[in-house]
């Protein structure tokens, strides 16, 4: 385990590398000894820093949760992220890019809970009950850290993308929000356009076989840390499009088909 001034250095380096746009160095390079448990360590720490200059936690996010990205990290679970106030956009938003040193953007599905949810022992049936609704939505994603070193070219670990608060940056949420059990969530689809050409296409299962598995998943996880996810709070249950680049000038639209869609603007 990283001790504790070492946690919090590189906390700090997390957020003024987001403040100043610069990436910093990977951890797992300087520290190889680096534990998942000292990765999740690292972004509480600087989510501590975030609220103490004022941001709210309105919720998470979770990823990793494809087998073939599984495998490609070397874990076998997903990984999650802290949602703050300061990034949730809504349908239609103009978005900032400056705000971003290099955005990727995926399409998700957004849960908004109704009452507290928490492990151990959550079920599947747990995490829809909890459920008041679900609303499409967007993740845009950065990196603090450099996502191969400039000189070796050697690549990130799991847990660099943990420590930088699981590679999350934004979240647009979109308007048309439906009950859990209004529909089989595994068979949502959605067609993602970029500038009016479609970029990447996914249905829902491709999380980990029913995108509330990840909800219930998350509130296991968040257990073992003496954590639970509280009324009200968005879950980002995961991707199932590959991350797309984007840039200034930007327009995504990603049509859910009967269930809606979510577009946004990077201005």
């Amino acid at each position: 385990m990283l001790d504790r001034d070492t946690l919090r250095s590189f906390a700090q380096a997390l957020d003024t590398a987001e403040r100043n746009r610069e990436p910093i160095g990977i951890f797992s390079h300087s520290h190889p000894g680096i534990t998942i448990d000292d990765a999740y360590a690292i972004q509480g720490e600087w989510m501590r820093i975030k609220r103490a200059n004022g941001r709210t936690v309105i919720g998470h996010k979770i990823g990793l949760t494809s087998k073939a990205m599984q495998d490609a990290v070397g874990i076998d679970e997903p990984d999650y992220g802290v949602l703050l106030d300061d990034m949730l956009e809504h349908d239609g938003a103009s978005i900032d890019t400056s705000r971003f040193r290099q955005p990727r953007l995926e399409v998700e599905l957004a849960f908004i809970l109704d009452r507290p949810l928490s492990g151990p022992n959550c079920t599947l049936f747990d995490a829809l009950d909890a459920t008041r609704y679900v609303v499409p939505a967007l993740e845009i994603l950065d990196a603090r850290l450099y996502r191969t070193d400039p000189v070796t070219g050697a690549g990130r670990k799991v847990m660099d993308t943990i420590s930088d608060n699981a590679a999350n940056a934004a979240l647009v949420l979109g308007a048309r929000p439906f009950r859990p059990h209004e529909v089989d969530l595994r068979w949502i689809a959605a067609l993602l356009f970029c500038n009016g050409r479609i970029s990447e296409t996914g249905v829902a299962a491709g999380v980990l076989g029913h995108p509330a598995l990840g909800v219930a998943w998350l509130a296991n996880r968040l257990a073992q840390y003496g954590e639970s996810l509280a009324a009200g709070e968005i879950v980002l249950a995961g991707s199932f499009t590959r991350p797309i680049d984007i840039a200034k000038g930007d327009v995504i639209h990603a049509d859910y088909g009967p269930c809606g869609s979510v577009s946004c603007r990077f201005a």
